[in-house]
């Protein structure tokens, strides 16, 4: 079955290569072209193209293939295009021709677009809260490490003090920042384009405002040419935010390499956590790390190739547009995963203690030592050359104490500002108004 189909027929190897993988991957949607023809139809109703009888009985059949759909009963059968023909057809034959009423006003392309970006809300929340898990694990590592000091490197020389507590900080931070791009990426998708049908609007007099509410919409794509544009380029905001978190986490399993090497010997995992070698029964090799590093990598080659397939297209919808699925959806899952087992694996670090003691880390506290002299009265280029040559005739001694005070330094982590940070960009996504929303249209 095909919503567009009059009398021939595609050859086989057109509708094969046409489809492609739109039956998979349209699985995904089918909760949310659920929720978007239940508002469609009540929007139908509204301005007077069902009646109230016909109504009822749209939502109560397309309320009964939700609950198929959420008992995993719905699947797209063999010959029907894609999942909109799919629940057209199903409601078809469950209350007869009113079903075939439910698309006055829509096209395919205003439909898919609706499914995606209901899809990408979805997603978003589920990233969010696994964000926030991991986020907390890094503050909380933050907290309870703040005293432990670790080698500073710049140009992986040894440069300055550092601390486990501002190690972990960092990247606590880092998904603030991470967050604040998915926050962007989400406020372009959860604009409603129901109603832009082919891209050109319609002559029904569509409540457009009455859809953007009852799907818990924060605005709608207002000029209908450009919601069809927001087709790619939705799918790109979201790949950049997530390239982002994918940037944090790899820079961290970096780390966590580099500081697992026995040269280095900074933090150590469970051995159950790491993986041997098959000749050296020494090896403890960070494998997952190596993996996150990976992952991650490829994922923030993503905006690039969103760039390359809806580059040089003009306005309105292009076939291209279907192959974004089958880039974006499965780095959802992978992302998902990186940032779950990353958080697993932090439950199980093992930090070392006393690092600094170790003589071939003297020349950290060059600094402190000139500003020492530089509290004492000194003027900073004398006093760094006065320690330099101190360095040079191999008479430097390091100072006993360190104090740092100022904001975002070893003594003075900030993880209470950070915090909010965080709680505010959450708070700013405003998911429960969207699941009352939702709630209150499948009521």
């Amino acid at each position: 079955m095909k919503l567009w189909q009059k009398n021939a027929q595609n050859t086989r190897e057109v509708e094969k290569f046409t489809i492609g993988r739109d039956q998979e991957l349209d699985l995904c949607f089918a909760v949310f072209d659920v929720w978007g023809s239940i508002a469609h139809v009540k929007m139908l109703h509204h301005i007077g193209l069902l009646e109230k009888d016909e109504l009822e009985l749209a939502e109560k059949g397309l309320k009964y293939i939700y609950s198929e759909v959420k008992n995993g009963n719905f699947h797209i059968k063999e010959g029907v295009e894609d999942v909109h023909s799919q629940v057209e057809m199903l409601l078809t034959g469950l209350i007869g021709d009113i079903g075939k009423k439910i698309h006055s006003g829509r096209s395919r392309n205003d439909q898919a677009l609706l499914d995606l970006k209901l899809y990408f809300r979805h997603k978003t929340e589920d990233i969010t809260g696994k964000v926030e898990q991991l986020f907390s694990t890094f503050t909380r590592l933050s907290e309870e490490h703040k005293d432990k000091l670790l080698p500073g490197y710049t140009h992986l020389q040894i440069a300055m003090p550092s601390s486990f507590g501002l190690w972990f900080g960092a990247y606590a931070e880092s998904l603030v920042d991470d967050m604040e791009l998915l926050l962007a990426a989400f406020r372009i998708a959860n604009k409603n384009p129901l109603g832009s049908a082919a891209g050109y609007g319609s002559s029904f007099p569509l409540d457009r405002q009455m859809t953007t509410r009852l799907l818990g919409f924060e605005t709608m794509n207002y000029n209908s040419v450009y919601a069809q544009m927001t087709r790619g380029k939705t799918e790109k905001a979201m790949a950049t935010a997530i390239a982002s978190i994918a940037a944090t986490i790899s820079k961290f399993s970096y780390d966590v390499c580099l500081y697992m090497n026995q040269n280095f010997g900074f933090i150590s995992f469970p051995d159950e956590l790491t993986t041997g070698s098959s000749i050296m029964p020494h090896k403890k090799n960070p494998d997952v790390f190596e993996l996150l590093r990976g992952k991650c990598n490829r994922l923030q080659a993503l905006p690039n190739e969103f760039t390359l397939l809806i580059n040089n297209l003009p306005s309105g919808y292009h076939r291209e547009m279907q192959l974004t699925k089958e880039v974006l959806f499965p780095a959802f899952t992978e992302l998902e995963t990186c940032i779950t087992i990353c958080d697993y694996m932090l439950q199980h670090i093992i930090v070392k203690d006393n690092l600094l003691k170790d003589p071939r880390y003297t020349y950290l506290f060059s600094v402190e030592a000139v500003n020492k002299e530089v509290l004492a009265g000194l003027p900073f280029r004398d006093a760094y050359r006065k320690v330099g040559m101190e360095i040079e005739a191999d008479s430097f001694s390091a100072p006993g104490e360190i104090s740092h005070t100022h904001e975002g330094s070893i003594g003075n982590l900030c993880n209470d500002q950070i915090r909010k940070e965080m709680n505010n960009i959450i708070h700013a996504f405003g998911f429960p108004k969207i699941h009352r929303a939702l709630e209150e249209l499948l009521q």
